[in-house]
């Protein structure tokens, strides 16, 4: 199985803007992504997640501000930079051909891709390389594009709620292969709504509100500085706090230096309930 050399790689976004005619989707936007880890991009339908995608794979220009991957400007369409990035569309086209043969016509775009990996992840996945696209559940699409992503062997995998249309066994399969199919200095993206289902998987968390980012950090940074708790007692100056079965879930400032477990959903509404308090503590 082919396996890409180790470069120093990375993504920078720096004052990033966008609109669409008068509204602003994207304004002010500084982030950088480094190689080798999974991120989890969480907001608000409308907050320009999927725009920020578009954008870091050059189907979109920037408006303002700059885009840099590996150094380049995404948008110039260097043919030796597409070929190390991959996006995945919410929308799952029904090509009328087998998923074979979608793999061996449009794997020439990408120089890493392998058509056996591409089967072997099929395969994990559950559905027939043999079968006919159009003819598929939008599951069973969903999951013949998710294997084709990852068989790019790209350094850069954008994926834009990649969950959508799966069942609970097949979420399970996803974050399968994509812990074992990618490796260790690939950067991934995952725009999600769905945060349970890639719980175990994301990190770091980045949280995107209208015009800013309001969290960009790793689940041990959150945890060293919130502190999650399950439990019925009420904690003092707690957050947020959600009823859950057999008790609540509560989120304060982790002031004793405690560790727990980051529950993605809390950390979110958190996060939106304090937008300017969460800010400052990660600021720091």
């Amino acid at each position: 199985m082919f396996r890409p050399a180790k470069t120093e790689s990375m993504i920078k976004i720096n004052e990033l803007g966008f609109s669409y005619g008068q509204v602003r989707v994207l304004d002010n936007i500084t982030l950088s992504l480094e190689n080798g880890k999974i991120y989890g991009l969480l907001g608000e339908n409308g907050v320009g997640k999927t725009t920020l995608l578009s954008l870091l794979c050059g189907l979109k220009k920037a408006q303002s501000g700059t885009i840099f991957i590996d150094g380049k400007n995404p948008f110039n369409r260097e043919s030796s930079l597409l070929s190390d990035i991959y996006y995945l569309s919410d929308e799952c086209a029904p090509m009328n051909m087998r998923a074979r043969t979608y793999a061996e016509n449009y794997g020439k775009f990408w120089e890493k891709f392998e058509l056996a990996k591409f089967k072997e992840i099929m395969e994990l996945l559950e559905v027939s390389v043999e079968q006919q696209m159009n003819k598929m559940s939008l599951g069973q699409l969903k999951k013949v594009y998710i294997s084709f992503a990852l068989a790019t062997n790209a350094r850069y995998i954008l994926m834009d709620e990649p969950t959508n249309g799966l069942d609970i066994p097949s979420k399970a399969q996803f974050r399968k292969a994509v812990t074992k199919y990618t490796w260790d200095d690939t950067c991934i993206v995952i725009s999600t709504h769905q945060a349970r289902d890639l719980e175990n998987i994301i990190d770091p968390i980045i949280i995107l509100d209208k015009k800013e980012v309001l969290l960009n950090a790793s689940l041990e940074e959150i945890s060293s500085k919130l502190f999650f708790y399950y439990g019925s007692d009420p904690l003092e100056n707690a957050l947020y706090c959600e009823m859950i079965p057999g008790g609540n879930i509560q989120v304060s400032l982790n002031q004793s230096g405690e560790e727990s477990k980051v529950n993605i959903e809390a950390l979110f509404n958190t996060v939106h309930k304090h937008k300017e308090l969460v800010k400052s503590i990660f600021s720091k």
